[in-house]
């Protein structure tokens, strides 16, 4: 067995995304009993055909033990004959295969010939390209419309970071940046609004990704928060009418690569006594003292903060609550650290639509985990510099 097979089963055995993967083979199995009931009767469900041999009977109900978990099946019954799902024959390695044709639709995104041979490898020849292109066409269309959906309300915080993958592209192996916004809106929740891919970080790029965040709905936004990406701040500014606010962790390891190992955590900690500051005008005054401090020994550094330091310390503008989040591009580490997960398991995508269909499948699982999860920021902090601001109401007295 390949390692990337093993990789594969590894996903279902560390239980990872254990419940979305177990919908994603109930769906699957659910389709797979349609096509080979279809083989069996010479029709598909409801059709009138002269070639039907046989006529189905309703259901029988039988829970399915996989890796994942108990799935419970409706497997279809005929008049005359019987039918058991191939996948459930104990002397075969079909379920193996299906899992694998699952993973591979929602984790590798491979060919169809790929996801074919494989499934054929371990003992199910009887899912066809055909069909193998249905399922996957059927899972990009549940990632699609996530991807698509009218974005509602305003928002007053995006985060914007992006990931580098390996793909192909023209006949070559090229370096992908899988883009990946979230927002917060006026209500303090979370979601994942835009998932993009391009060869580059060029304005064209970001005006592009950010128009049709703006195309969708996306309004109200005050702050865009992203690292020094080239094109992004002009990008922002004329789609979306705001600022941006520079990542603070990616901005201090720029500031501390000219410092030599000796004295870089001296010059580490005089800078983070800028951020120690309760205010704006504070933080402010201590940045132009230590950016002179530093200047006759560490120019680049010194340089470094007479450029950034409006795009450094925009957050200060903003309620004092929401700093920790609004100063850098942390809360995306999480997402970036499970697409890279997942991407190291597939090496090289065959192209952009197998980046899509892996990430745009792990942001709406993840989507769907904040919603049940408390308010990322509350109402009472997010009025002030909300358009539309929560509004109080007095208790009713009896």
């Amino acid at each position: 067995m390949t390692d990337e097979k093993m990789a594969l089963f590894e996903l279902i055995e560390k239980r990872a995304d254990v419940d979305f993967i177990r919908e994603m083979l109930a769906f699957a199995a659910d389709r797979l009993m349609g096509f080979e009931v279809e083989g069996a009767t010479g029709a598909a469900l409801g059709a009138k055909s002269p070639d039907r041999l046989a006529q189905r009977n309703g259901y029988r109900e039988r829970a399915w033990d996989t890796r994942v978990g108990t799935i419970d099946l409706k497997i279809p019954r005929l008049r005359t004959g019987s039918y058991l799902p191939s996948f459930l024959d104990p002397r075969k390695t079909a379920e193996k295969a299906l899992v694998a044709v699952i993973q591979e639709a929602y984790v590798q995104g491979v060919s169809t010939r790929s996801v074919d041979d494989l499934v054929r490898a371990m003992g199910a020849g009887g899912v066809s390209k055909s069909q193998v292109s249905r399922l996957v066409g059927e899972i990009d269309e549940r990632v699609q419309a996530f991807l698509n959906r009218p974005i509602e309300g305003e928002w007053p915080y995006l985060w914007i970071d992006a990931t580098y993958i390996k793909a192909r592209n023209g006949g070559r192996v090229a370096s992908t940046a899988v883009i990946v916004a979230v927002g917060v809106n006026t209500e303090g929740r979370r979601e994942v609004l835009g998932v993009g891919t391009g060869p580059s970080e060029a304005e064209p790029f970001w005006t592009t990704f950010l128009r049709s965040l703006a195309d969708r709905g996306l309004r109200g936004v005050k702050l865009v928060i992203a690292d020094d990406h080239k094109g992004l701040r002009a990008a922002a500014s004329r789609v979306l009418h705001t600022g941006q606010q520079r990542c603070r962790v990616h901005w201090m390891r720029n500031a501390l690569a000219p410092v030599g190992t000796r004295q870089r955590a001296t010059v580490a900690a005089m800078l983070r006594t800028i951020f120690a500051q309760d205010e704006e005008a504070g933080a402010r005054e201590q940045w132009r003292k230590i950016a002179d401090a530093l200047r006759p020994r560490f120019k680049t550094t010194a340089e470094l903060m007479d450029r950034s330091e409006n795009d450094v310390l925009a957050y200060m503008a903003f309620p004092k609550q929401h700093w920790p989040q609004i100063s850098s591009t942390n809360p995306l580490e999480r997402l970036n650290k499970e697409i890279k997960r997942r991407a190291d398991v597939v090496g090289i995508f065959p192209n952009d639509d197998s980046i899509i269909r892996l990430v745009g499948a792990l942001m709406l699982e993840q989507t769907d985990e904040w919603a049940v999860q408390r308010r990322y920021m509350t109402l009472e902090t997010l009025a002030p510099i909300s358009d539309d601001p929560f509004v109080s109401l007095p208790g009713v007295t009896g």
